[in-house]
């Protein structure tokens, strides 16, 4: 039986180092350093205003930092041309917090549309792919349903379906769990592990939900809006056991002042 490998002996398949984002005179995060692994769940989390969100939108290139580096795969994603930097973008899927589902267009179509842009297959082919990427997610036999026609639990699956059509290496989740009652959380949160380990994608995943957070993550770092930066970084147990950071304890701990 094959022993699986330790974070210290995977793959880093994301190097951030000293990113500095200000918006005007304003620092939001600031020389943040950290590592993802390759098919780790990796889970940033903090308060509001911390720079959770900024940082996302820097790691999937939806904005420019002022300073600092991303590199993935060991390539400089930052400074790579428009042409590169696409084609790296094609490597990363996103759930976005609001679904971005296409509101006019079934779920099939919302899929589609990437496959009919992005690559050579034909009709069959797409049809298959759609009816493969729904049934993924729990949502074999919806390729006809409108978005508004569904739960918001099934509206959250089929724009991880949607973002997993072109099997990106990499899966974002902007707090994915977000307008959710508990037990479709939860639900969410065993596909995602489910995922996770039968396809091995590394996930990079926004969230504050904290049953959400300790039940997925294979680390966590914790950003801190007045230190601009992470305050705490480590393994789900590892973060509730930080005593001497009150913050972080709190948080973890679910106490007051958190």
């Amino acid at each position: 039986m094959e022993r699986k490998k330790t974070t210290r002996e995977r793959k880093v398949i994301i190097e951030v180092k000293d990113l500095t984002v200000r918006y005007g005179s304003s620092t939001i995060i600031k020389d943040v350093n950290f590592e993802i692994y390759d098919g780790e769940i990796f889970v940033i989390v903090g308060g509001s205003g911390c720079g959770k969100s900024t940082l996302l939108r820097q790691l999937i290139g939806l904005e420019k930092p002022t300073s600092g580096s991303i590199r993935i795969n060991g390539e400089d994603f930052i400074s790579s041309t428009e042409n590169r930097k696409n084609d790296i973008k094609r490597t990363f899927g996103v759930l976005f917090q609001s679904g971005g589902m296409f509101a006019s267009m079934t779920l099939a179509e919302n899929i589609s549309l990437l496959l009919e842009n992005y690559t050579d297959l034909n009709i069959e082919q797409i049809s298959n792919v759609v009816s493969l990427k729904l049934s993924a997610v729990g949502l074999g036999g919806c390729q006809n349903y409108l978005p508004e026609e569904i739960s918001g639990g099934m509206k959250k699956r089929a724009a991880l379906a949607r973002a997993m059509t072109l099997d990106p290496e990499f899966l974002f989740f902007d707090e994915p769990s977000s307008g959710l009652d508990p037990v479709t959380a939860a639900s969410l949160d065993e596909l995602i592990k489910e995922l996770n380990a039968a396809l091995g994608t590394t996930m990079i995943v926004v969230t504050h939900d904290l049953s959400s957070i300790l039940n997925i993550a294979t680390r966590i770092i914790m950003l801190d809006k007045n230190k601009k930066g992470i305050i705490a970084k480590g393994t789900p147990d590892e973060m509730i056991n930080i005593t001497e950071i009150k913050s972080v304890y709190n948080f973890f701990n679910r106490l007051p002042g958190s």
